[in-house]
C-alpha cells in the first residue's frame, strides 16, 4: 500500500479527548501495514467523497435524533442503530478479491476509534448518558468487536450481519447486499495447524474466538495475503479492549487496530470457527 493511499485510510480519525487511552493512540504508531492490489479510486472512491462518505446518514434514525434524551431508554448505551446500505455502485461485477479487499479497506478507516459498546463509531454519546457499568476505557466515540464486523460490511458492500456476537457467530445468512437481499455465510472449520491459517483462511475472513469459559466472546477480521508484518505474522483487524504487543515490542492501544496473529495469543489459541461471506474466486 503506498503512503499516500495509507494516509488516505486515515483521514477521518476521530479527534480524541485527553485521556489516558487518547493519548495511547495519539502516540502509537503501527509497524503494521496493508498492501492492495487496488487503486485508491477503485477501492473506496466512493467512501471518500459522494453519499457513501457521509457519516450521519449511516443510522436507522437522523443524525439530529442521535442524541435525543427520549431515545435512553430504547437504545441504552448502545446508541443508534446501524441502516442498512445499499450496494456499491457495480458490485456484481466485482470480483470477490476486490470485495474482500473493499472490506480491509474500509475497516482500515477507523483505525484509532476506541473499544466502545456502540452501533456506530461515530456515536459519542452526551455526558448525561448512560453508561455500561462494564465500559473498561473512557466513553467517547468507539466502537466493540461485533459491531465493527457489521458495520464494516455493510459499509463496504451493503451487507449487514448480526452485530450481537453470538447470533454472528452462528449465522447461517446475512442481510444484503442491500434491502429485500440474503446472502449465504459459509461456516470454515479451524485449520488443523498454526501453520495452514494464512493457507486456508481469506482476506475479509471473520475469525470468532471463545472466551475462558468456553462461550464466543469476540470476532476479528483476516487480512490475510495483503497484511505486511515487518515479522512476517499473519494479521487480523480488531476492535478489542484488550491490549497485545506488536513487532516493536509496543503495546497497541484498545480499540480499531492491526494486530499480529501470534502462536500463544488468544485469538489463536482460543479460536473457534471462520465464517466466510464472500466466496472464494470462481
Amino acid at each position: 500500500m503506498s503512503t499516500a493511499f495509507h494516509r488516505l485510510l486515515l483521514l477521518p480519525l476521530i479527534l480524541l479527548t485527553a485521556s489516558a487511552g487518547a493519548q495511547d493512540r495519539d502516540k502509537y504508531k503501527s509497524p503494521y501495514s496493508v498492501k492492495f492490489s487496488f487503486k485508491e479510486e477503485e477501492l473506496i472512491g466512493d467512501l471518500l467523497k459522494g453519499p457513501r462518505a457521509h457519516w450521519k446518514d449511516y443510522a436507522t434514525v437522523p443524525y439530529s435524533e442521535w442524541d435525543n434524551p427520549a431515545n435512553q431508554s430504547r437504545w441504552g448505551y448502545w446508541g443508534p442503530s446501524i441502516r442498512q446500505m445499499d450496494p456499491p455502485a457495480g458490485l456484481a461485477k466485482k470480483s470477490p478479491q476486490w470485495s474482500r479487499e473493499r472490506v480491509i479497506a474500509t475497516a482500515m478507516r477507523y483505525i484509532g476509534y476506541s473499544y466502545q459498546h456502540h452501533h456506530l463509531p461515530h456515536w459519542e454519546p452526551p455526558a448525561d448518558w448512560p453508561r455500561d457499568p462494564d465500559q473498561k476505557t473512557p466513553v467517547q466515540k468507539g466502537v466493540d468487536c461485533s459491531n465493527f464486523t457489521g458495520f464494516v460490511y455493510n459499509l463496504a458492500l451493503g451487507i449487514l450481519p448480526s452485530t450481537g456476537i453470538r447470533q454472528q457467530s452462528e449465522m447461517t445468512e446475512a442481510a444484503g447486499p442491500g434491502q429485500g437481499r440474503r446472502v449465504p455465510v459459509r461456516r470454515i472449520e479451524l485449520p488443523k495447524s498454526y501453520e495452514d491459517y494464512p493457507r486456508q483462511l481469506l482476506t475479509g475472513d471473520l475469525l470468532f474466538v471463545k472466551s475462558n469459559r468456553g462461550n464466543v466472546s469476540h470476532v476479528v477480521l483476516w487480512v490475510g495475503k495483503i497484511g505486511d508484518a515487518p515479522d512476517g505474522l499473519p494479521l487480523i483487524l480488531d476492535s478489542t479492549g484488550t491490549g497485545a504487543t506488536d513487532a516493536k515490542g509496543q503495546t497497541i492501544p484498545d480499540g480499531v487496530y492491526l494486530r499480529p496473529f501470534k502462536r500463544n495469543v488468544w485469538y489463536f489459541t482460543q479460536a473457534s470457527h471462520v465464517l466466510r461471506i464472500i466466496p472464494e474466486d470462481t
